[in-house]
């Protein structure tokens, strides 16, 4: 039978996960948004997907068009057997910085699971400490697991949707369009307005752009 191109594109992710899941058991995929942006949160999410409801057209959430993420978000936390998604905002960025803001909230979303799984498995290289289970690293893992996959959508899209909110209370720094990253009308936006408590003033004044309040 003739796979549908959703499921051709999921195929490989699906059978890196069987294979181990085979040797490991449950397991959970972790994957980030957001960790350049100058504002907003990053966010995490944790995922343990079903291997009797798969979710066809998983892949790495960039490669995706934002319809489909949409789509496919919707459906991931539907047939997950377990998913969680964790904000960690600007003031535990600056405090922190935003490795150590990320594994913190790695960490949280995996505690936050309702299934503990047997395994986990983070997209990048390093893995977050104080896991009371295994944890590996998986460089390009939402390209490589289903899993992280899935959890890329759920960060990316839990995100986006934040910035948007984010938007419509300040529209004139037209977060909707650059989703808070360091682009030229960013700055420029940046200079005209000041800057907000949703700011990362460590990502800022790192970059020697530190503007006054206004």
């Amino acid at each position: 039978m003739k796979r549908r191109p959703d499921e051709e594109i999921s195929r490989p992710l699906y059978e890196y996960d069987a294979a181990v899941r085979a040797g490991r058991g449950c397991f959970a995929g972790v994957d980030e948004a957001g960790r350049g942006p100058l504002c907003g949160p990053v966010c995490v999410a944790a995922c343990i997907l079903d291997p009797a409801k798969p979710v066809y057209g998983i892949n790495d959430s960039k490669k995706l068009t934002e319809k489909k993420r949409e789509a496919l978000f919707e459906e991931i936390r539907e047939k997950a057997l377990a998913c969680s998604v964790i904000f960690v905002g600007p003031e535990i960025i600056d405090r922190d910085n935003i490795l150590a803001a990320t594994m913190g909230g790695m960490r949280r979303a995996v505690e936050s699971l309702a299934v503990t799984p047997d395994l986990v498995l983070v997209d990048g290289n390093r893995c977050p400490e104080g896991l009371a289970m295994p944890a590996e690293a998986v460089v390009k893992g939402d390209a490589v697991s289903a899993s992280i996959g899935a959890a890329s959508i759920l960060a990316k899209v839990s995100r986006d949707r934040y910035m948007l909110e984010l938007d419509r209370q300040y529209p004139q720094y037209q977060l909707a369009k650059h989703k808070g990253y360091p682009t030229k009308l960013h700055y420029q936006l940046i200079e005209q307005y000041g800057i907000q408590p949703f700011y990362r003033r460590s990502f800022l004044k790192k970059q020697g752009y530190w503007p006054e309040d206004r």
